[in-house]
């Protein structure tokens, strides 16, 4: 059976797809609506209709563009697994093998958002906020697993470590940025693959 999608819904997600480029391009506040508005071809009515404020759509945008990919990309291979330190090592090497200039060139869209947007609006705070925790909460999960399993040592703070990994892996990212440096993005995440290694057990 097909399903079909309504226009409203192409819409919406036409300009949901355009914001996300705008903002990991400009970031939110730079962010231009005329600009958004021409890569869509849409009018202002549609925009409007869709979003009532700049900001309704820049939360949209956390919620539904960013929130998705990221589960795709980094929740979902650690979802079920028994081996957390194998499937986080294997997402490593994944990141360091792309060669996407954006990567270091524009960074981590959560990551700018939360740089950029959490000091200065407590909405977008709480929202950036709550995909961060979620992605720890991941993570966490999967360590208690691989501890259960006998990959993971079990004197290891689940939570605690989970929080440092994210934190380090958006900060891999971050300063890679800055750097504008592939070479620094890889060997970061090396540095990084080798600190889950301290994390299995003998």
């Amino acid at each position: 059976m097909t399903i079909s999608i309504k226009a409203p819904d192409l819409t919406r997600q036409k300009l949901l797809d355009a914001a996300f480029a705008e903002i990991h391009r400009n970031g939110f506040q730079a962010a231009s609506l005329a600009q958004i508005l021409a890569d869509t071809g849409l009018t202002k009515g549609a925009l409007y209709h869709h979003f009532p404020d700049k900001k309704a759509l820049g939360l949209a945008v956390v919620e539904e563009v960013i929130r998705p990919r990221l589960a795709a990309m980094m929740f979902a291979p650690l979802a079920d697994t028994r081996q957390p330190l194998a499937a986080m090592q294997a997402l490593l090497a994944d990141k360091a093998a792309e060669d996407d200039p954006m990567v270091v060139t524009l960074g981590c869209p959560l990551n700018n958002l939360m740089q950029e947007m959490s000091p200065v609006d407590e909405g977008f705070r709480l929202h950036l906020n709550g995909v961060f925790q979620e992605w720890v909460g991941v993570v966490a999960a999967a360590l208690k697993r691989g501890k259960t399993a006998g990959e993971v040592r079990r004197d290891v703070d689940a939570d605690a470590t989970a929080f440092f990994i994210v934190s380090a892996l958006e900060g891999c990212v971050g300063m890679s940025k800055n750097t504008q440096s592939v070479t620094a993005y890889r060997s970061c995440l090396t540095q990084l693959g080798r600190f889950l290694d301290t994390l299995r057990k003998p």
